[in-house]
């Protein structure tokens, strides 16, 4: 079984969270995605601290994965420079980490 890993990202609105959610997981590039709340977020950008409203996402995904996920996110993402970070997953249900792998094993759909 290839590494489970959770993919934390954020974007600027809740439906761009959403679409970039439903792309991952029609695609088979994460099994699941949760679309959190909206958050704060401060930070530096052109030469200034910013304060933004964002929402966080999360993907459950596998490590072989990680990189063509980025990628697809990248592309759909209106900012230039979004948050895509992996966090691998050390333990847990063995049943739902089997499922991310069954989940994400399948070929995308067209």
């Amino acid at each position: 079984m290839s590494s489970p890993v959770l993919v934390y990202m954020t974007a600027a609105t809740r439906d761009e969270a959403l679409a970039i959610g439903r792309t991952l997981v029609e695609e088979r590039l994460a099994a699941c995605v949760n679309v959190l709340g909206g958050m704060t977020s401060l930070y530096w950008w052109d030469g200034a601290v910013q304060q933004d409203e964002e929402v966080a996402f999360l993907a459950k995904t596998r490590q072989g994965l990680v990189d063509p996920l980025i990628e697809r996110v990248k592309a759909l993402h209106s900012y230039d420079c979004p948050c895509i970070v992996s966090l691998s997953i050390q333990d847990g249900n063995v049943a739902f980490l089997q499922w991310i792998q069954d989940q994400t094993s399948e070929l995308p759909r067209p």
